[in-house]
């Protein structure tokens, strides 16, 4: 019963301090972690702080693919936050370690009432987190003293001995069972501390209880794999890194695993340290130097574990990369921003043309969407995807603008900032109106006949988002004979009218002409924003270099020269 009822006390205490953290600074550490992780050092300096302030290397793995499904971290500091994560969770595992088991009761009480009776919901996700901290300790205290009377069972006495790590194949033993248990409750925080209370009991000893941590490592890279099922490739990715770090940190630990006994063994007899050492206990045997050396072994394995691959972060990358690509990985990710840059948000005039480009840059991944009604080749194939990565995009550019308006800047300058922003709206707007009219499409098996108005009507729209794509002077060359469609009116009265286009038809067709005309209306939207404020006159004003609208889409190709070309 108290084995029951400590594990249980156990998992709730790990939940109840990962959850009152999390609510307390989820948000600020996903940030945070967005912005850090920008190089292999960094990412691993993160990963360690934010895990070991959550204490969950599962929670964090989660997260960071979660994020890289977002588009918000990329494969390679994906790579290193996780590395960092299995040095983060094992501060908990050293905390754990020390006998404050007594104490955990009367603590967790008290923040336990202080948590019911609290208004404030900051003062009420402290008592949570700190409630569950108290009631780890009190669990393990529970496990370790229910566990000490199975040391007389010779039915355990001899499972145990089939357990021990003294050979190669115990340590295998030991290392699997732990990552099943692991994989099975989805903690590895979980099931050092059940090792740990079997070591203080007696019930296993301490080079046994090792090779358990060990595999507890093992196990929990099936939590991170799960969240990526549905995901991205990118973020499964992400966990296969956590699973091939993991894997290859467990096989080289194993293959070094008694030479590093031999040596924890040596240095901890050189302080005068024996973790095998009896210790009285109200009459009782117990071991409290098992928890405090698998502590300590877990932080050096895993800091041992990143200094020897840390160095082949790039060739991880690489690797996986590779796992699962496919030509529709060569398309352009628009959910990441490409010109926008952090760092020059203090310099007005160094940030204003990345917001320009940017805006741009969302105007043509808007367009693309008609590459997909059309069945382009080379475009994306899924448009909700495609739409789920503008809609990404719009919102780091209005969040990014946002921070432009700064104190100093003059009216016409605050005046600009703020067009671009409703810009940006303008072509969510659009974007959305384009993805309804792809999906559409995609989704109706039109007849030829109707296929035809269809055309004319996605040409005509074609031809209105040149005026906002490309730069006077740029303008993409349309076919011979196709300079001039029909407008939406006569479109609609064309499908109206046809014999060939069957009744059901029809009412898609006039439908899709009056999404075509909304769009165009929007496009006009954005012009006509564009044409309120003298952008150039102040441009040149502060002194900034202007910038050139892209010019890159898919179909923005001239039949004869495969390219774009001046309009003549």
């Amino acid at each position: 019963m108290p084995v029951i009822g400590g594990l249980g006390i156990f998992l709730l205490g790990l939940e109840f301090m990962a959850s009152g953290i999390q609510a307390l600074s989820v948000n600020k550490m996903r940030e945070w972690l967005a912005k850090m992780a920008g190089t292999p050092i960094k990412g691993v300096m993160a990963g360690t702080i934010i895990t070991g302030i959550i204490q969950s290397s599962t929670a964090m793995t989660v997260m960071t693919v979660g994020l890289v499904n977002a588009g918000v971290l990329g494969l390679r500091s994906a790579i290193s936050v996780i590395m960092g994560a299995n040095i983060g969770t094992t501060l908990g595992n050293g905390l754990i370690a020390l006998p404050l088991g007594p104490l955990g009761l009367l603590f967790g009480g008290i923040f336990a009432t202080i948590y019911c009776f609290a208004k404030s919901d900051r003062v009420r996700n402290i008592s949570l987190a700190a409630m569950g901290f108290s009631l780890i300790f009190y669990g393990l205290n529970l496990m370790t003293g229910g566990l000490k009377p199975l040391r007389k069972m010779p039915e355990v006495l001899e499972l145990i001995q089939s357990l021990d790590a003294g050979s190669f194949g115990g340590v295998i033993a030991c290392v699997l069972i732990a990552a099943l248990i692991t994989a099975l409750i989805h903690s590895s925080s979980a099931t050092i501390g059940i090792v740990m209370g079997l070591g203080a009991s007696g019930i296993l000893s301490w080079e046994t209880a090792i090779a358990f941590a060990v595999g507890a490592d093992l196990g929990t890279t099936i939590t991170s794999w799960l969240a990526s099922l549905n995901l991205s490739k990118n973020a499964k990715r992400a966990a296969y890194a956590h699973i091939s770090f993991n894997f290859i940190g467990v096989a080289v630990v194993l293959a070094l695993f008694f030479p590093a006994i031999w040596l924890l063994k040596t240095m901890l007899g050189i302080w005068g340290i024996d973790p095998g050492a009896v210790v009285m206990v109200d009459g009782n045997e117990t071991y409290p130097g098992v928890p405090i050396v698998i502590g300590i072994f877990s932080i050096v394995f895993n800091i041992f574990n990143v200094l020897i691959l840390f160095p082949f972060v790039n060739t991880f990358d690489r690797v996986l990369s590779r796992v699962g690509h496919s030509e529709a990985d060569d398309i352009e990710d628009y959910s990441v921003p490409r010109f926008l840059d952090r760092k020059l948000i203090a310099d007005f005039n160094s940030a204003l043309p990345t917001v320009q480009q940017e805006a741009q840059r969302h105007l043509q991944a808007g367009a693309i969407f008609l590459d997909i009604a059309r069945d382009k080749k080379g475009a994306p194939a899924d448009p909700v995807e495609h739409y789920n990565a503008t809609d990404q995009l719009s919102r780091e550019i209005r969040s990014y603008s946002s921070q432009l308006f700064q104190d100093g800047l003059s009216r016409d300058q605050l005046d600009l900032v703020a067009s671009l922003i409703e810009e940006v709206d303008f072509t969510s707007a659009l974007s959305e109106s384009l993805y309804q009219i792809a999906r559409r499409v995609k989704r109706e098996p039109f007849s030829e006949a109707a296929r035809e108005v269809l055309g004319l009507g996605l040409e005509r729209l074609d031809q209105q988002m040149n005026t906002v794509l490309f730069a006077p002077g740029m303008q993409a060359r349309m076919p011979a004979g196709h300079s001039v469609v029909p407008d939406v009116e006569e479109l609609r009265w064309k499908a109206l009218q046809s014999r060939d286009v069957a009744a059901g038809e029809k009412g898609a067709l006039v439908a899709l002409l009056g999404s075509i005309e909304r769009a165009e209306t929007l496009i006009e939207r954005i012009k006509a924003e564009r044409a309120s404020v003298d952008r150039e006159a102040i441009i040149r004003s502060a002194g900034i270099p202007p910038s050139m609208p892209s010019q890159s889409r898919l179909d923005r190709e001239d039949p004869s020269t495969g390219g774009l070309v001046p309009a003549e």
